[in-house]
């Protein structure tokens, strides 16, 4: 999704112009940028967190040559995604994994918790009949 995506479909939901919802749009990426080299962190709740971190130099190899490069120190942005988001895009991945073995979606029941028709059932406990090896003792004629 491109940005001139975002802002029509924000502009076509709060029935505003595409003018006036790109420079909301717009103020809104430069406030995080403002931020972001400022403060070096941004939190938005039920989003996630952008950081700015620094990369340390390293030497790395160039796959063409194969020969040893310098790559310099800098500064990274890094993003880690709210539990909200990670909870939706784990939905998105499990219910790609229920297509791709045919099995149907549920609408009804959350793919973290059981079907409500089979309620959760804890392991059996490990059986109770194993007893450790005993070894011959040092004065047995087995030849040890």
């Amino acid at each position: 999704m491109t940005k001139k995506e975002i802002v029509k479909a924000i502009s076509e939901e709060l029935g505003l112009t595409q003018l006036k919802t790109k420079e909301i749009v717009q103020r809104t990426f430069d406030s995080i940028i403002d931020t972001l080299v400022e403060d070096g962190r941004i939190e938005l709740r039920n989003f996630g967190v952008f950081e700015v971190k620094k990369r340390a130099a390293r030497k790395a190899r160039n796959p063409r040559t194969g020969g040893q490069v310098e790559v310099p120190a800098k500064f990274v942005v890094t993003f880690k995604p709210g539990k909200e988001m990670e909870a939706k895009v784990r939905e998105m991945e499990l219910a790609e994994e229920r297509r791709l073995a045919g099995i149907p979606e549920t609408t009804a029941s959350s793919p973290a918790s059981p079907p409500p028709s089979q309620p959760f059932q804890s392991p059996a406990p490990p059986p109770q009949s194993w007893q450790p090896p005993t070894f011959p003792s040092s004065d047995s004629p087995s030849g040890y």
